[in-house]
């Protein structure tokens, strides 16, 4: 028994040992930078000056009340969101049932559409700024083949927007696998069963497919909602938030604030808003998706 005992506490200590380095980790670039950002939410901290001092709600207020552009990065994301994500989700799941084929080379399809979704976000967005170029851009210049005056795309505020949401869709192919890999776990005797009832395509697409499927949906619409809510590289890189802060989101304006113009308590103020509007809206989503989510081991 006390070697039991021996033992047992030498392999809890290797235990320990083995994934100290990721609770050291988790600890400094985690949980402390988490707290620490919510202290300095309620101070007037500015990195490289002196004098920090606590300020209470100060930030909040100022953000909620006083910060036009706060409200203007905000609309701007939603808008993004509310578009991207559905569009996004929506083209994925055709081309995932395009793709759910046995055909020959339909690995290499597979493979082509999800490719651009591994590029550089970097690299993307200086190639996307190049076919928006209203001049010699390539979108442009088919549709004047076609006769169409094309807009000014993200030089143009009322296009800006609409052209990133545009370009979102080149990087579907995350979502499209992981919806291809859904649509491979349906049972083929599901859909046997729905033929010898009758049913068209169209029936066992709404009847078996989608319920089927719909943990997977709901996965995908939770972490595209708090991806697009994050929204930074793309606009960065091709507007910087112009023109006329059209592409003004919210985490390009928090990093403007934080790192130009260095008001660190200011943007952990915003960090933690941010938090709290995603923490919302997935709460809502979770509390919707018994109504549409469908859960095999659930009983009706």
């Amino acid at each position: 028994m006390k070697y039991k005992g021996k033992l047992s506490q030498r392999e809890a200590r290797f235990g320990y040992l083995f994934i100290s380095p990721w609770l050291i980790g988790f600890l400094m670039f985690v949980a402390i930078p988490i707290i620490a950002s919510l202290y300095l939410s309620f101070t007037n901290y500015e990195l490289f000056k002196s004098g920090t001092s606590w300020i209470g709600l100060k930030n909040y207020s100022e953000l909620l009340f006083q910060d036009r552009l706060f409200w203007i990065s905000l609309y701007n994301t939603i808008y993004y969101t509310a578009l991207s994500v559905p569009l996004g989700i929506g083209i994925a799941l055709i081309l995932a049932l395009l793709l759910n084929r046995k055909l020959y080379g339909i690995t290499a399809y597979r493979t082509i559409f999800y490719l651009p979704s591994v590029t550089s976000g970097v690299a993307v967005s200086l190639l996307w700024v190049w076919l928006f170029n209203p001049n010699y851009g390539l979108i442009n210049v088919m549709l004047e083949k076609f006769g169409i005056q094309g807009p000014g795309w993200i030089s143009d505020p009322k296009w800006s927007k609409p052209a990133l949401i545009l370009m979102s869709l080149w990087g579907i192919g995350g979502t499209m696998v992981i919806l291809l890999a859904g649509l491979q776990g349906v049972p083929e005797q599901l859909y046997e069963a729905a033929e010898l009832d009758g049913a068209n395509w169209w029936q066992k697409f709404i009847h078996v497919t989608f319920p089927m499927i719909s943990p997977v949906m709901f996965f995908n619409l939770i972490m595209g909602v708090i991806g697009a809510f994050q929204y930074f590289t793309q606009a960065y890189i091709m507007t910087g938030g112009g023109p006329v802060d059209s592409t003004l989101f919210y985490v390009l304006y928090l990093f403007r604030q934080g790192f130009l113009l260095l008001r660190m308590g200011y943007a952990s103020a915003m960090a933690w808003i941010l938090f709290i509007v995603i923490l919302i809206l997935t709460i809502l989503q979770f509390k919707f998706a018994s109504r549409w989510v469908y859960y095999e081991t659930e009983e009706r």
